[in-house]
């Protein structure tokens, strides 16, 4: 007896205009265990442990720390904090903040990230591109509100922008960075190192003019300095010569490398101290210079550097200064995100690891959100100090603990040192630092010989950033690629494709006639099978080889990407539109006067007759390839339907049966069966005119017939007697592929239904269908073993691949066919005793 509910909700369903008796998934019988559709339950609480554990994830690998790792981590930490002292310095004067600030955010950086970290070669710190953006909002906010410190700023960025970031991490949606493109990226930190290193060109050279915006659009500052260029001082020979001498050791030090390998990570270490190495030598100098000039120096110093954590405090923040930033948030964190995910998934590759870019995010805006109440400004990963890293053989994220404890002995013991630091000399490290971010010429060719059109993304890319300022360049390359994306995706191009007959060849003999020295094999021996090949070979496939249609009047169309709302107009005009020009309708009379013609097929002028297609098959039926569908919605659907019913008129009075084949998401399948696909578009009393075909398979495993059948040919195989002197085999089984697996492992069985009142229903009726199905041969071919269905019985015309959706689709035509020619001598009859 029905429930109360269940009369509730059937009378509110009533009211609401809502047809429970559609023909839906949850409503068909489900038989031998298969279904349409399934959802999994969830252990939530097991989840969210995950999810907490997963947050932390150095107490995965903190627990077997060791002495050898320790060794590793010494020496890479030590080397990247040489290194990250005085870029961080150089980095803080693009940011326009005090050198000390660089230091600050290069600290928090190191040491807060390793607890998140899923990466070992990451070094979080201040970068060129970031410093630049934080210093344009500092000048920016400087000259409206000057009452406003640029520290301040600053901080308040590094906040908004880490609970942001941190923010996309908690919730596990770092996947969107995967809709950057690499050459977006690349295009982005080519115009970023030229601009900033077009920028620094002028403090190296000691050109301080009033008036010169170093920070100007790129080709302005090219064109200011060369205007400039007689106002220069001795700055530059502290400048040029610094860089000249970075590049210099770079390139002996690689020469060396390859010429004496066995000292290769020597001449490493020697090339990685460099930038420290040129800065203290010109420290030296300078104070040699300096020393008797405290009150008018010779060339531009550094200063005064405070000792320590002068500036910790808890930062400044309210409406009012995220208001002066707030437009350069979104390139803000658009620079953090993918210049931190972009090297870590790089390395990550190289150093046979993987990480998690929703935790890598966590810990950027832990960082950033942390690193603030010490005076840091926004961090990331840095590209140079990655790499220096990983070569100098990190074995594990606490490798930052290290650089740590560097930084901090630098900030307390060497204030004093850093007094006398050129600015030229410090220009001259974040010019040689940036060079190695732009793109050389020959990762551009590889792009053009991969993709042309994302050459001009680069390129369009490169140039708004020279012409504007970096984050329009951000703006534009993402903007562009986004629309490159969806165009792709609105015209996709569907094909059409027919079978070829192929065989496996090795060398000068086919696979399946490896012993061709012996007798020819029958042909039930021969390994050939069938594939699809587009009928108009746009896939590149061999022009010369002739692809056949399955059959007249049955049409195989693949989706070549998703079918979703964007594209499914695109797709299903041009199946209807290919459709209409290779089939003719199948009552060629139904528009007996020009009057019943349709305003749209108005049918040929006066005087002319209308073009013979008497050639052309009617339409009996149309199989889609969804291998490449992931997912479909309701518009992509509704379209399916919509095409259905147009092609039901065109081919009346027969109906069109629709095949699908590798459907391979259930809730895919579940729509699909929603809008009345996956069994015959026939009256019910119709159903007798259709053939199924099913695809079963052996269960049980390791213990079925089908795996004893091959463990038993494999040990056939071992006993093989070769006679190599003539190639001959003295003795040999086979089995059906050639690879030991036997027939017996999946058998397709055509199913005959009987003409008779029984299985009229037998699509709906799922019982009578699986007591018949039970019954056939296919499952009692062998008494000993097991079938079963690999698809749903109630949904026949789902199919496991493409081959049995063609041949269920052409027994199906094949089987009407001889039921027409059977019933026309009964007709005839009827007719004339009549």
């Amino acid at each position: 007896m029905t429930s109360t509910s269940s009369q509730v909700g059937h009378g509110l369903a009533k009211v609401l205009g809502i047809n429970l008796h559609e023909r839906q998934a949850q409503k068909d019988a489900v038989t031998r265990g298969e279904s349409t559709y399934s959802i999994n339950t969830a252990d939530t609480g097991r989840q969210w442990a995950s999810y907490g554990r997963g947050l932390f994830p150095f107490t995965r690998w903190i627990g077997r720390y060791n002495v050898q790792w320790l060794l590793g981590d010494l020496v890479a930490g030590i080397t990247v904090g040489a290194v990250v002292v005085p870029q961080s310095m150089a980095y803080a004067k693009l940011a326009e903040l005090p050198v000390q600030y660089g230091l600050y955010s290069s600290f928090m950086g190191v040491l807060i990230y390793w607890f998140f970290a899923t990466s070992k070669d990451i070094t979080i710190g201040p970068v060129a591109v970031m410093s630049t953006i934080t210093g344009n909002i500092v000048n920016r906010v400087a000259e409206q509100h000057p009452e406003v410190p640029g520290h301040v700023v600053a901080s308040a960025l590094a906040i908004i922008c880490g609970a942001i970031v941190c923010f996309i991490g908690l919730i596990r949606c770092g996947w969107i960075v995967d809709f950057i493109p690499l050459t977006a990226i690349s295009a982005f930190m080519t115009g970023s190192a030229i601009n900033i290193a077009c920028g620094q060109v002028p403090t190296m050279m000691g050109i301080k003019v009033k008036g010169f915006n170093t920070r100007a659009s790129t080709y302005l500052v090219i064109i200011n300095t060369l205007k400039y260029l007689g106002h220069t001082k001795i700055d530059a020979a502290m400048g040029l010569t610094a860089l000249f001498m970075l590049y210099a050791i770079r390139f002996t030090c690689n020469q060396l490398a390859k010429r004496y390998p066995d000292r290769a990570k020597t001449f490493f270490f020697i090339s990685t101290l460099r930038t420290a190495f040129v800065i203290l030598l010109y420290t030296l100098i300078s104070w040699l210079a300096n020393r008797h000039h405290r009150s008018d120096h010779v060339f531009q110093i550094l200063g005064k550097v405070p000792r320590g954590f002068q500036d910790a405090r808890v930062p400044v923040i309210n409406s009012d200064i995220i208001s002066y930033f707030a437009s350069e948030l979104p390139a803000s964190v658009i620079v953090l995100l993918i210049e931190h995910i972009a090297i870590s998934k790089s390395f990550g590759r190289v150093n046979n690891y993987t990480i998690d870019p929703s935790q890598e995010l966590v810990a950027i805006g832990v960082t950033n959100l942390l690193g603030p109440f010490l005076g840091a400004y926004p961090a990331t990963g840095s590209f140079s100090r990655t790499a220096i890293k990983s070569k100098a053989g990190v074995r594990t994220p606490f490798a930052g603990v290290i650089t740590a404890i560097v930084v901090l002995l630098a900030i307390y013991a060497l204030p004093a040192v850093f007094y006398y630091i050129p600015n030229a000399s410090l220009s001259g490290v974040i010019i040689h630092a940036v060079g190695d971010l732009i793109t050389p010429p020959n990762t551009v060719y590889q792009f053009w010989r991969v993709s042309p059109i994302e050459v001009l993304i680069f390129f369009a890319g490169v140039f708004v950033t020279i012409f504007t300022s970096i984050e329009n360049g951000i703006y534009t390359t993402i903007c562009v690629s986004a629309a490159v994306l969806l165009f792709r995706v609105i015209k996709a191009n569907g094909h059409f494709v027919g079978k070829v007959k192929v065989h496996s060849v090795i060398g000068d003999h086919l696979v399946e006639d490896k012993f061709h020295d012996q007798a020819k094999m029958s042909d039930d021996d021969r390994a050939v099978r069938d594939i699809f090949l587009p009928l108009d070979h746009n896939d590149g496939s061999n022009p010369s080889i002739h692809v056949e249609a399955p059959y007249p009047g049955v049409f195989v169309y693949r989706f070549s990407e998703g079918f979703n709302y964007p594209n499914a107009n695109h797709y299903t005009d041009y199946l209807v539109k290919y459709i209409f020009e290779h089939t003719r309708r199948t009552n060629e009379h139904s528009w007996p006067r020009p009057g019943d013609r349709p305003w749209n097929n108005p049918g040929p002028r006066r005087g002319k007759s209308e073009a013979n297609r008497s050639h052309l098959p009617t339409l009996k039926a149309i199989v889609l390839d969804m291998s490449s569908v992931n997912n479909v919605d309701v518009t992509s659907v509704q379209n399916l339907i919509d095409v259905r019913n147009q092609l039901d008129r065109y081919a009346s009075p027969d109906s069109v049966q629709w095949h699908f084949a590798c459907v391979n998401n259930r809730w895919t399948k579940r729509a699909l069966a929603s809008a009345g696909f996956g069994y015959p578009s026939a009256p019910q009393e119709e159903y007798h005119r259709w053939k199924p075909i099913f695809s079963v398979a052996e269960i049980g495993g390791s213990a079925s017939a089908a795996a004893q059948a091959e463990a038993e040919s494999n040990r056939r195989l071992s006993r093989v007697h070769t006679d190599e002197e003539n190639g001959h085999i003295r003795s040999h089984s086979r089995t059906s592929s050639g690879h030991g697996v036997t027939r017996t492992d999946a058998i397709e069985k055509v199913h005959h239904y009987k003409d008779d009142p029984s299985t009229d229903s037998g699509s709906r009726d799922s019982p009578d269908l699986s007591r018949e199905i039970t019954n056939s041969k296919a499952y009692n071919r062998v008494s000993s073993r097991k079938m079963a269905v690999v698809q749903g019985l109630n949904r026949p015309f789902f199919h496991i691949d493409l081959t049995s959706a063609v041949q269920s689709a052409i027994a199906t035509v094949e089987h009407q066919n001889q039921l027409r020619a059977a019933e026309q001598p009964v007709d005839e009859d009827r007719k004339d005793g009549a």
